[in-house]
């Protein structure tokens, strides 16, 4: 039984990386019908920002709660703002495209960012950016506490990844169905020439849009960084597919979907590993994708909803 509970803990930990990291995978493609593959190396550079940041307040030596909150909001800001730069330069000028286009263009996007920053960086000219391919050690961002009860290891960064997780969802609800912002993503959702017609600023509608996720990623690499304390330039390669293979599976374009896919694929991949065989753990996703898309493509909360051509 204790064993089971730990691959709970282990799991609900591990889900809500991936749900943080899917629900800016499914915003931007509720809103611009687009899969950025970018997004996963997103998380990337939060990781890295949040390490600047950490070293540069040290952390390392005195971590504190005011000073997480610092490298959480600088970093989410960062990525943020990263966001809304690679939509108004990548996809932006193709949105009129085929979406193959904008698609090879998202996949270029997220190469040169991975490859980008394993580029050495120069120390004797005081830059130490790009941080280069070797991999780097993250500090703890606030002192790490871990409680055995009954036998399960459980640590207060799973206990606050899986409530800001949840809590980041319901403002995400709040804002999509409570705010005149939401409205109008909805409304370019449904048809965004229309809702250009009507008064709405579909491009700063957009750029918000990936200004939110490209956050949220950054805030799923803190929580994940801080408790697996390796990051390089190609750790948001195997997340980033990941948690796209959880927004399909809890129907992408919908955020509870995300979470809960999120969370569902996190349990599977520890059960897995934990009950059969260790090696399996990365391709339970791709298993559940292929399922998901032969029994019900639309993901466990999407809607199938047919396109006139």
């Amino acid at each position: 039984m204790t064993e089971f509970l730990q691959h709970l803990v282990n799991g609900i930990s591990v889900g809500t990386i991936y749900a943080l990291i899917a629900l800016g995978y499914t915003m931007v493609y509720g809103v611009l019908k687009l899969i950025n593959f970018a997004h996963g190396d997103v998380y990337m550079v939060g990781a890295f920002v949040g390490l600047y940041l950490a070293n540069a307040m040290g952390v390392e030596e005195n971590p504190t709660i005011g000073k997480a909150v610092v490298i959480f909001v600088g970093s989410m800001m960062i990525c943020g703002a990263l966001g809304v730069v690679i939509e108004r330069f990548a996809y932006r000028p193709l949105r009129q495209r085929p979406r193959l286009t904008s698609l090879i263009t998202a996949i270029g996007v997220s190469l040169l960012l991975e490859f980008g920053f394993q580029l050495p960086s120069i120390p004797h000219l005081g830059i130490p950016f790009p941080p280069g391919p070797t991999p780097r050690f993250f500090p703890e961002i606030f002192t790490r506490v871990a409680w055995e009860p009954a036998g399960v290891h459980i640590s207060n960064y799973d206990i606050v990844s899986f409530f800001l997780a949840v809590g980041l969802m319901l403002a995400l609800q709040y804002v999509v169905y409570r705010t005149k912002f939401g409205t109008s993503m909805r409304a370019v959702s449904f048809d965004a020439q229309v809702a250009g017609l009507m008064g709405v600023n579909v491009n700063r509608v957009i750029a918000y849009t990936f200004a939110l996720g490209s956050s949220l990623a950054a805030a799923a690499a803190l929580l994940f960084a801080g408790s697996r304390p390796r990051i390089d330039p190609l750790m948001g390669l195997n997340l980033g597919v990941k948690a796209f293979v959880a927004a399909v599976f809890g129907g992408i374009g919908n955020v509870p979907g995300a979470m809960v896919g999120g969370l569902a694929l996190g349990l599977a991949e520890e059960y897995v590993s934990g009950y059969m065989v260790s090696s399996y753990r990365d391709g339970i996703a791709f298993a559940l994708l292929i399922v998901v898309l032969l029994v019900r493509p639309a993901g466990l909360f999407g809607t199938f909803r047919p396109e006139k051509v």
